[in-house]
């Protein structure tokens, strides 16, 4: 019996260090849930190439910047990065085996196979927050979609990445006039103070606009030459 295209289908699911993490098909569309949550599927792609764009142009033509993207996702970011010569090395990190697995091996190679055949591209399974917390890596940008955002994480723990020694530790990594992008699926005032607090500079929000509802938003924030 064929499944119907209005009812998703679970392709793979598996409980890994942080909880169960699936993989479903409904329709045409790929998701991801994290522990019964729906976190995004490849419906549309604008909100993570605006992510890996407006990181680009806020760098002012600096030559073959090091990109690190936080989090793979259904690799959109990835994809649009890697499409782009204007970016050097494109680190991705993921703390999921499992997604990693499901683009190296599984159905969203169809979004990412050509990245991950690139020579600039390497992927790092870890938790981003303990990774930038202990790399030795500098990077000239970090692009970070991470759960839905500073406001509304989905995964325990990853809250912390927003707190002022989190963000701390993104300013660390990041050469001088590096920039940090981050993904929102709403605006955060709270969240720009604290970009601001630590000592970031030309902190902006660039809205994405959605069909109805609050817009998504990218945060941009620049660590001082």
């Amino acid at each position: 019996m064929t499944a119907s295209y209005e009812t998703p289908v679970v392709l793979d699911r598996r409980e890994g260090p942080y909880g169960e993490v699936a993989l479903r098909r409904h329709g045409e569309l790929l998701q991801i849930i994290a522990n019964g949550c729906f976190l995004m599927d490849t419906s549309d792609g604008r909100s993570e190439r605006l992510l890996v764009d407006a990181a680009l142009a806020a760098l002012d033509g600096r030559a073959r910047p090091h990109v690190l993207i936080g989090g793979l996702g259904v690799g959109f970011s990835l994809a649009h990065a890697a499409a782009d010569p204007r970016w050097g090395r494109i680190t991705v990190v993921e703390r999921e085996s499992a997604i990693i697995g499901w683009h190296r091996h599984g159905p969203l190679a169809e979004v990412t196979a050509a990245a991950l055949a690139d020579p600039r591209t390497e992927i790092v399974e870890a938790d981003l927050l303990a990774y930038v917390n202990e790399t030795s890596t500098t990077f000239d940008a970090l692009c970070l979609d991470i759960d839905n955002g500073p406001d509304w994480t989905v995964t325990e723990g990853n809250d912390g990445l927003y707190t002022p020694p989190g963000l701390a530790s993104c300013a660390r990594v990041l050469t001088p006039g590096g920039v940090l992008a981050v993904w929102s699926a709403r605006p955060s005032p709270e969240f720009e103070g604290t970009l601001w607090n630590v000592g970031f500079q030309q902190v902006r929000t660039e809205e994405i606009p959605v069909a109805r509802g609050v817009p998504d938003v990218v945060h941009l924030a620049v660590r001082p030459g």
